[in-house]
This record gives structure tokens, sequence and C-alpha cells, in this order.
């Protein structure tokens, strides 16, 4: 627990100068998941671009619009947006 919340504190302070505390639960999960995936399964230490080469492969087929991201989905039956 020590180590995982000494490398959050770091990023905190080190990579993310301005941190919200609206959005401190997605900084948090992005550690999270470093901390988690810190190895391969032959428990080799993994580098960033392993660790982002993983991320990038699970969104294949997937597809996030902005009106989904930002909650402006239309209403299928209905041809006028949300206000």
């Amino acid at each position: 627990m020590e180590n995982f919340w000494s490398l959050l504190k770091r990023g905190l302070k080190g990579t993310y100068i301005s941190v919200e505390p609206f959005h401190l639960f997605r900084y948090i999960d992005e550690q999270v998941y470093r901390y988690n995936h810190r190895k391969n399964e032959d428990g080799e230490p993994l580098n960033d671009f392993d660790r982002f080469d993983r991320a990038v492969r699970q969104i294949v087929g997937k597809r996030l619009t902005w009106d989904h991201l930002t909650g402006k989905q239309m209403d299928p039956c209905s041809s006028e947006m949300p206000v």
C-alpha cells in the first residue's frame, strides 16, 4: 500500500501539475492500471510502450462518440437533438 501511495503522490505532484478534485478518481484509476499492469505474465517489468500497446489492443472494435461522452445522445425515435 505504501508503495502505491508513494507512486500516486509522485505522479500527482510531478506528472499532473494541476489536479482538480472533481477528476481525482480518473488520475487514481490511471495509477491503479499502471500499478496492476507493471509486470507481464512472466514477471518481467513492462515499460510505458508495453502498457500503451496493451491498452490500445483492448479498444479495438469499440467506439466512443462525442455525443455519448457528453451525454447528448439522440433518441433513435426522434429527429431532434436533446436540450
